[in-house]
């Protein structure tokens, strides 16, 4: 300001009418608001931060959901991945360091809200992120080699019983849903096991098939049942899967535990809500694209959509309920 002033001195001394409406116009210009200068969104190309390795079954229908939506929003939305941190890695680092002008993007599930009650995040849950819609819900279930000894669950869980953490399960993350649910599951069986977190489902399913761990509790699995190398014992959730009827749920054989994880897309805090609204309409136009639906389809995925609004009211919901959760587990973080 004090720039400014010397510069509307200088301007009355100068005796060119045309400058004077130069000059004048420049410093008025300089008050303006910066977003009178931002022009329209997008701008350049999205970055659409991945909180899993390439190649696993959430990352491939996201990439044809991105695809889907590059073309509704007429600038190129490209894949980052940045697994790590249980899957909260890119949500978090894209809060703390990402310009809130919808240029950088991040996928987030249900570890994102259960995180800051188990250990101290560099994120808050419901003051760090925008919310911008919600998009799929995870289907969880158990799953072996299709060569394993145990033919349903009962089998699985007797030898787990016979055998304490002797026998070994994966999930993506410490914390997970998987994790949680097993370990749930383990608890009300009177058994115990050993539990092998991996980074994505891709892994963790490779290292299912290769021996290195006896079972599974995750979502993504289905094609390799279909395919013949896995096994399913149990769906863990409220109901059975579409197209694997034939396998009961946890509740079904007589077990109160269920896995679920909302899958959303978040931006950094304080966005403009008419960006949001530009990026959830593209997206929501995107979700329509039958290539993305086929995808879908291989990983058993759920579609369930969220609005911004609804999404917002749903983070602070799951914030809670994820807290009265890990005040009963007795899961502790390394």
């Amino acid at each position: 300001m004090q720039g400014l002033r010397k510069c509307f001195q200088w301007l009355r001394s100068v005796k060119s009418q045309a400058l004077r409406g130069f000059v004048a116009g420049a410093a008025a210009m300089a008050l303006l608001p910066a977003a009178f200068a931002a022009g329209p969104f997008p701008s350049r190309p999205i970055e659409f931060w991945i909180p899993f390795p390439p190649g696993g079954p959430t990352d491939a229908s996201l990439r044809t959901l991105l695809n889907a939506a590059s073309k509704e929003i007429g600038q190129q939305i490209i894949p980052v991945n940045k697994p790590g941190a249980g899957a909260t890695l890119a949500a978090s680092v894209m809060a703390q360091s990402a310009a809130p002008d919808g240029h950088v993007l991040s996928m987030v599930a249900s570890n994102i809200f259960r995180m800051p009650h188990l250990q101290k995040t560099p994120y808050d849950p419901l003051k760090d992120f925008t919310y911008i819609m919600g998009l799929t819900n995870y289907r969880y279930g158990i799953v072996v080699r299709a060569d394993a000894k145990w033919k349903n669950l009962e089998e699985f869980l007797a030898d787990a019983k016979a055998n304490p953490r002797k026998m070994t399960y994966g999930s993506v993350g410490i914390a997970s849903s998987g994790h949680i649910a097993m370990e749930k599951l383990a608890k009300a069986a009177g058994a115990s096991m050993t539990f092998v977190p991996y980074k994505g489902g891709a892994e963790e399913l490779t290292a299912l098939m290769a021996g290195e761990v006896d079972a599974v509790l995750d979502p993504g699995w289905g094609q390799y049942v279909t395919s013949g190398k896995l096994r399913p014992l149990a769906i863990v959730g409220e109901a059975r899967f579409p197209r694997f009827k034939d396998i009961p749920t946890l509740k079904e054989l007589g077990y109160d535990v269920t896995a679920s994880s909302m899958v959303g897309i978040v931006g950094p805090k304080g966005m403009d809500p008419k960006v949001v609204k530009t990026l959830h309409d593209a997206f929501k136009k995107a979700t329509q694209d039958p290539a993305y639906q086929k995808a879908l389809q291989v990983i058993d995925l759920e579609e369930v959509y969220l609005s911004s609004e609804d999404y917002t009211r749903f983070a602070g919901e799951q914030y809670e309920r994820e807290r009265r959760v890990v005040q009963q587990l007795e899961i502790k973080l390394n």
